[in-house]
């Protein structure tokens, strides 16, 4: 479904981390394309993360990328968002899957927690790209001034184990894509 009436928008940016599956990359960019309807390109980083690591905790910490990405990668004509494959916290979460600034220009996503190997589940190939796509609208939807939504299957469901990701769909409910569009 097009949309026309969006609030403007140039483009979209994603910003890759250190992930180097071109055919990951290519399907999160042409995706959220096609969900967004506007034009969505890739850049790759060059940024060490070695800073952002919390050695207590063994992870980065997310609001420090999404401070970084958000400084150095981002712009007013553009939505940003960094893409990872680190382990994520926020100081009051033991993890998280991705952050985004409310009704801003940048968000950060990471694809660590999304693998099946994780949890002991078998690997299905299809699971890893669909979660990745899920994070990527979800937190765009937050720059997009969405919040979490109770909409049975919206991407905008709040999302705090994997399994909740793999209920939703990767496109907004009826309610969030009239938001979007106004």
């Amino acid at each position: 479904m097009a949309i026309n009436t969006m609030k403007p928008l140039n483009q979209i940016n994603l910003v890759s981390f250190g992930i180097t599956d071109k055919a990951l990359l290519e399907m999160l960019r042409s995706q959220t394309a096609r969900i967004f309807s506007c034009k969505v390109q890739h850049k790759e980083a060059r940024t060490e993360l070695g800073q952002f690591f919390d050695g207590a905790r063994r992870q980065y910490n997310a609001d420090s990328l999404l401070q970084m990405v958000h400084q150095n990668y981002s712009n007013e004509d553009a939505k940003t968002i960094g893409l990872f494959q680190v382990d994520l916290f926020i100081p009051i979460l033991t993890y998280i899957f991705g952050q985004a600034y409310l009704n801003g220009q940048t968000a950060v996503a990471s694809g660590y927690r999304l693998v099946d190997e994780r949890y002991g589940i078998k690997t299905n190939r299809q699971n890893y790209p669909e979660r990745f796509l899920k994070e990527v609208i979800h937190e765009l939807g937050h720059n997009f001034g969405l919040i979490h939504c109770r909409s049975v299957g919206c991407v905008m469901q709040a999302s705090t184990y994997v399994e909740d990701i793999d209920l939703k769909n990767a496109d907004f409910c009826p309610a969030c894509r009239l938001q979007l569009e106004h």
